[in-house]
């Protein structure tokens, strides 16, 4: 581990800040010095909750002394200028899912830190399970022999009152799309981590149950991988449950399948068997009782899995390397939901990746 301790500050002090907070106050070489919101009442609010410095000017912020990194944690579609901002300022990139709302967005932003010499890392948290280190070795290592069928399911709880909880949410500016682009993200990264590209998309979705947005809440798309294998993503809001349905990912091949769902294992299956599968579903088969971290409530879940992501990132920076969770892993899923986007709204019509440029989305909701 590190000796130097890496100076952090955060840039918008929503609910996800939180996560970050605790984060950083779980790791020994990192600490939370500063705090930025445009709202210098709730950043205020912020920094004394978590003994930081608090700010209403970005500027300012910046120039925050020994300020080495900045995560990002603004609206989906408001990552860019404070992004471009903080590489300007020399300081590392750390930003939330999903990266930026659109190819163009990301692409600028990596030219930014590019540029600036500075790192510019994903949040993709899901990337640092333990029991995904221990599928995406399975299906290195062959396991599985051919791939065929992958499904990422992501079968969430949203009510209206989340969406009229903030005048961004479900708007294609700030958010960047619905129950994929906010909800899903992380689950079809996972999904890209362990099948590889997808070659072309064929989606449909829409507005059913939710009124005053502008994009999907619930959406539906089959995949074709460039390995050959086929997939389905199935991602909502509007899948009722108490507790929540976790999300799942399903992978099948010749000789193998395994279904995921959210950290554990309800299928470790191969036909070479071998003596370390007992283990892994010792410690990570499925407890049938665990509801989804957050399915039905979005502040239900674990920062441990934050703090791992961190821990990357200073690894990275301090080794001089590409992060593993850099800006091309997190522009991936963002330019396959464009694509799904891009589908859909034109009647389920084949598209073909990558995509040259997203388009312009027009809404789901057709005046509800």
């Amino acid at each position: 581990m590190s000796k130097k301790q890496y100076r952090f500050g955060v840039v918008g002090t929503g609910m996800i800040s939180e996560f970050h907070a605790q984060a950083f106050a779980a790791m020994e070489n990192a600490e939370m010095v500063a705090a930025f919101d445009m709202n210098p009442e709730r950043a205020a609010a912020f920094g004394e909750k978590h003994g930081c410095a608090s700010y209403g000017d970005l500027d300012s912020f910046l120039a925050h002394p020994e300020l080495d990194a900045v995560t990002i944690c603004t609206p989906s579609g408001a990552h860019l200028d404070p992004a471009l901002a903080a590489a300007k300022a020399g300081k590392h990139v750390i930003v939330e899912k999903p990266l930026e709302v659109t190819i163009e967005k990301i692409d600028a932003m990596k030219k930014a830190c590019e540029e600036s010499v500075t790192q510019l890392i994903s949040i993709l948290p899901r990337r640092f399970y333990p029991s995904t280190k221990a599928l995406k070795s399975a299906i290195d290592e062959g396991r599985f022999g051919q791939l065929t069928l992958a499904e990422a399911q992501i079968k969430w709880y949203r009510t209206q009152e989340y969406y009229d909880s903030g005048a961004w949410r479900g708007t294609w500016a700030l958010d960047g799309g619905g129950a994929l682009m906010n909800q899903s993200i992380h689950t079809i990264d996972l999904l890209l981590h362990l099948m590889g590209p997808v070659k072309r998309v064929s989606a449909f979705a829409g507005q059913e149950a939710h009124t005053r947005i502008e994009v999907e809440d619930v959406a539906v798309a089959i995949l074709e991988f460039e390995n050959g294998a086929r997939g389905v993503i199935q991602g909502s809001t509007t899948c009722y449950s108490k507790t929540g349905h976790p999300a799942q990912v399903q992978i099948c091949g010749m000789e193998g399948s395994v279904f995921m769902v959210d950290e554990q294992f309800s299928v470790w299956d191969f036909k070479d068997e071998r003596e370390s599968d007992a283990k892994v579903l010792e410690e990570f088969g499925l407890n049938a009782d665990q509801g989804g971290q957050g399915a039905a409530d979005p502040s239900a879940i674990d920062f441990s899995w934050h703090q791992r992501n961190f821990e990357e990132a200073i690894a990275a920076i301090e080794e001089g390397r590409e992060s593993i969770v850099g800006c091309e892993e997190g522009r991936r899923p963002v330019e396959l939901i464009c694509a799904i986007y891009k589908s859909a709204q034109s009647g389920g019509q084949v598209v073909e990746l990558p995509l040259e440029a997203t388009p312009d989305f027009k809404n789901f909701g057709e005046g509800k």
